[in-house]
Formats: structure tokens, C-alpha cells, sequence
């Protein structure tokens, strides 16, 4: 299994600077999506490594049993529905705890390919929360910022339980 960071190491609260891709975010980029298929991650950000690069790797396939990885360099939210569905997070450096977060149903985004072109797609249901929840990561936002103060104490007492055991 790859090493990943766990919670609450500073990584996690850390927000990448958007630059032009360069080698060194191709190669931040090959290191992470390694450790998304090695872990059959739905989606990492480059923090979840500890690394401070604007990228994140995620499964594009609708259908959350399939895996098709895209890496996004700089990516950013535009726009997102007003309407907003509650699902499972969860995240590889915080193993073992889910929490239900309200989401927009569907994304814009924006991010720049492997060559430095310019993308922009809308994203819909499980694959748009998906996006939402690593470009946030990018941010330096930890998904336990979207819930209530009572699920976000719940969820820290269950992993630092975990944790123990």
C-alpha cells in the first residue's frame, strides 16, 4: 500500500499554487496515479502523498466499481448546481471512517492536461463529488471541514479509537 499521510499532518492544510505543468508535477503526476491504482482509489490529491503540487488523479468512469484515471493539473471548481445530495467520504489519511457531506450534484471544472491545455468538463453525481472533494483537498480543505462540528468530533473520536486498537 502506498505511504500515505495521515490526518492531520500538515500536507492535508496546505493549498498548491497553480504554475504551468513541468516536469516536476508530470512526475508528482506518475507517483500519484500509481498510488491510486495501487490502492483503487477513486481520487488523491498530490497532498495525500505529502506533496504540495497542484494535481489530483480520479476516476472519471461513472460507475464507481470501474477505474478511469485522468490526472488534472491545476484544478479548479467553476461553477456547481445550487441542488445538493448527502453521500459517503472518505479519505486514504483517514483509513476506516466515512461520513455522509453535502455535495453539489453536479460540477464545472477546469484543468490543464499533461501538455498544459487548458480543459474544462461538467461532472455529474458520484464522479462530480469525487472532483469536489480532491480539488478542495488541492485547497488544503480536508472533507471534515464540510460536515457539522458533531459528525466531524464523532468521526476524529472512531479514527483516533482506530488508531489505538
Amino acid at each position: 500500500m502506498p505511504d500515505f499521510v495521515v490526518y492531520p499532518h500538515p500536507a492535508l492544510s496546505r493549498a498548491a499554487t497553480p504554475r504551468p505543468v513541468d516536469e516536476a508535477m508530470l512526475e508528482a503526476g506518475d507517483r500519484l496515479l500509481a498510488a491510486a491504482r495501487e490502492a483503487q482509489a477513486y481520487g488523491l490529491a498530490a497532498a495525500h502523498l505529502g506533496e504540495n503540487e497542484p494535481l489530483v488523479v480520479m476516476s472519471m468512469a461513472s460507475d464507481p466499481a470501474q477505474r478511469d484515471y485522468r490526472l488534472l493539473y491545476n484544478p479548479e471548481i467553476v461553477a456547481v448546481a445550487e441542488e445538493t445530495a448527502s453521500g459517503p467520504e472518505g479519505s486514504v489519511s483517514m483509513p476506516g471512517i466515512e461520513v455522509a457531506v453535502q455535495r453539489p450534484v453536479w460540477a464545472e471544472i477546469a484543468y490543464d492536461d499533461a501538455d498544459g491545455i487548458r480543459q474544462r468538463e461538467r461532472l455529474e453525481g458520484f464522479v462530480a463529488r469525487v472532483a469536489l472533494h480532491e480539488i478542495e483537498q488541492v485547497n488544503g480543505i480536508f472533507f471534515l471541514s464540510r460536515v457539522s462540528r458533531l459528525k466531524r468530533d464523532a468521526a476524529l473520536r472512531k479514527f483516533d479509537k482506530s488508531r489505538r486498537a
